[in-house]
């Protein structure tokens, strides 16, 4: 992982990948009394950061490994990324989903013509299914985070980020498997040196904060978090890049996340899922002193379920 991958990461997929918006507001500056700029990853292709490095991955593949195929295991959003990109470039998607995953991002994944195998709700047995089904067909794996050239797509977002609106004080992304984390560490490293980068994750789901407050990784065990896309747990490479390069790890409540999603939802008009809400539920719980800073926030992703929502509505019309 470098910085030189991630610029050359962007300039490979900047014709298919969308340059997604950078957002302000007002009102969240004048709560916080700082400088906000969001990086609105929920624009992107299939609603998430994800796209980036699965396309810079799967691009990279030789033609033989294209033509077996590959498999991914993922909640939600990387099995969305990785099905968009293979359809885009022809190759074979096989991919392993939890039970418990959002439907809305199971019927996301089967529309981008992957195929589905289901498995029970635990990172064992994602890893399990998905090496049987390797050892049986041969796919190339694409794993979600650990992973050079996923880490390098990632890391464009940050790097789209700072070239739009100059260096940051602080920049600070959700933390699941590490990989968007990392990715935004290795940019801002290199291109804001004198910044700081944090990480946040769901008090539900602190495996992370844990892990390097202990200094070995301490695993996930699928924890029941709103946030269904940061259940993951590090992996030995994010978990010793994070170590040495990211400043802190920040830990927000069910609540606070929620709050975060409902001033996304209702003050700047954008969809938001849980995971996408976490750094801003950061900074309205004053985890850090970001008074009179820049602070740049990425938001992951916008993949919801609103089936509820809008089944709520229907209910209240009288004439049906």
């Amino acid at each position: 992982m470098s910085f030189k991958g991630i610029e050359e990461a962007s300039i490979r997929i900047q014709k298919v990948v969308n340059k997604t918006p950078v957002l302000t507001s007002r009102t969240l500056n004048k709560i916080v009394d700082a400088s906000v700029f969001l990086k609105c990853e929920n624009f992107q292709r299939m609603g998430a950061f994800k796209f980036r490095g699965a396309y810079n991955t799967l691009s990279l593949l030789s033609p033989e490994e294209r033509k077996k195929g590959v498999i991914t295991h993922s909640s939600g959003n990387h099995a969305q990324a990785v099905a968009l990109a293979a359809s885009l470039l022809g190759i074979k998607a096989t991919i392993v989903m939890p039970k418990g995953a959002p439907q809305i991002k199971i019927n996301a994944t089967k529309e981008y013509g992957a195929k589905i195998v289901l498995c029970e709700n635990t990172l064992e047995s994602r890893i399990e299914e998905t090496n049987k089904l390797i050892a049986k067909y041969d796919f190339i794996l694409i794993h979600p985070f650990d992973n050079e050239n996923i880490i390098n797509g990632a890391g464009t977002a940050a790097y789209e980020l700072i070239k739009e609106i100059g260096a940051l004080d602080i920049l600070i992304a959700p933390l699941g498997g590490g990989g968007l984390l990392s990715g935004s560490a290795i940019t801002v490293n290199y291109l804001c040196p004198n910044a700081q980068i944090f990480g946040v994750e769901p008090q539900l789901a602190d495996d992370a904060y844990r892990s390097i407050q202990a200094g070995y990784i301490i695993p996930s065990n699928y924890p029941n978090t709103i946030a269904d896309g940061l259940r993951t747990s590090l992996s030995e490479r994010t978990f010793n890049f994070i170590e040495k390069y990211v400043d802190g790890i920040l830990t927000v409540s069910e609540l606070e996340i929620i709050k975060a999603m409902r001033f996304l939802w209702e003050r700047m008009k954008i969809i938001v899922e849980p995971s996408g809400a976490v750094p801003l539920a950061a900074l309205f719980s004053s985890k850090i002193d970001i008074r009179n800073k820049k602070v740049g926030l990425i938001i992951s992703g916008g993949n919801i379920d609103l089936n509820d929502f809008f089944s709520q509505l229907a209910d209240k019309i009288i004439d049906k």
